[in-house]
């Protein structure tokens, strides 16, 4: 018999839409998911996006739905500090864009600091410059933390991969000698946070994506059941001889609600 999942975590590149492409049978998904009465958070590694700007990308592809249905890195990064400190008390340096800059200093309260800070968070930075890996580089190598908001290598866009976050903080690894702590998919941190934030159990939730290294092996590292989706970056031969994840489909048209 078919487990009954109540709460779905949504990824949404190559699952929702790819790029500016709509994938209708993942739209189609979430649509009979909520006539279903199921719960869902959307679980992106996107960190160039505030919550707000995702809702906006979300209903140009034909999904309506608000900031309460939205986790990001961003915002598990900002949890997991001020959990670490217990006070919003604490200074950064921010690689990244709006979205990780947005959370971090307008949300969580965190206070910018290129000198001595507590933590350097680098996240997706497509005007990434010298000059912030070398600051990055002196706070880390003087006792700062460092985290990387997700390790993605590579991000599709269009037909081509493009570096991703993953590829920036090798650099700043290399330069350091110091791997980061991981924040986003496949590390169970954000996770853990997404399902304190909407109050459900592992064993009713399940991880739905395109993406085996990320969306698949979160669930593999979270003890959450997996759902691949092969709309995306990931094919079946990708996965030949691997750990399988709980549920495979061609497209989210082949999953049906209980």
């Amino acid at each position: 018999m078919k487990k009954d999942y109540n709460l779905f975590l949504i990824d949404l590149d190559g699952t929702i839409y790819r790029g500016d492409e709509t994938i209708q049978t993942g739209v189609d998904f979430v649509h009979r998911l909520k006539e279903a009465h199921k719960d869902y958070l959307f679980l992106t590694n996107n960190t160039t996006r505030t919550p707000e700007m995702v809702v906006e990308k979300l209903k140009k592809h034909g999904v309506e739905t608000d900031v309460n249905h939205i986790y990001t890195p961003s915002m598990a990064t900002a949890s997991y500090i001020i959990n670490k400190k217990h006070t919003n008390d604490v200074e950064v340096y921010i690689i990244g864009e709006f979205g990780l800059k947005s959370e971090l200093l307008n949300i969580a309260g965190f206070k910018l600091n290129e000198i001595t800070p507590e933590y350097v968070v680098v996240g997706m930075d497509q005007d990434l410059t010298y000059k912030k890996v070398r600051t990055a580089t002196r706070a880390i190598r003087n006792g700062s933390t460092f985290i990387g908001t997700n390790a993605d290598l590579n991000l599709p866009l269009g037909h081509e991969l493009i570096p991703g976050n993953g590829s920036q903080c090798a650099m700043i690894a290399a330069a350091t000698g110091q791997q980061p702590l991981y924040i986003g998919k496949p590390e169970s941190i954000i996770v853990d946070y997404a399902l304190k934030k909407i109050h459900h159990s592992k064993d009713e939730t399940i991880i739905v994506g395109d993406n085996y290294n990320t969306d698949i092996r979160a669930g593999f590292n979270s003890g959450v059941d997996q759902m691949l989706t092969l709309t995306g970056v990931t094919t079946r031969a990708d996965i030949e001889g691997k750990r399988q994840p709980t549920i495979t489909v061609d497209n989210l048209s082949e999953f049906k609600f209980n």
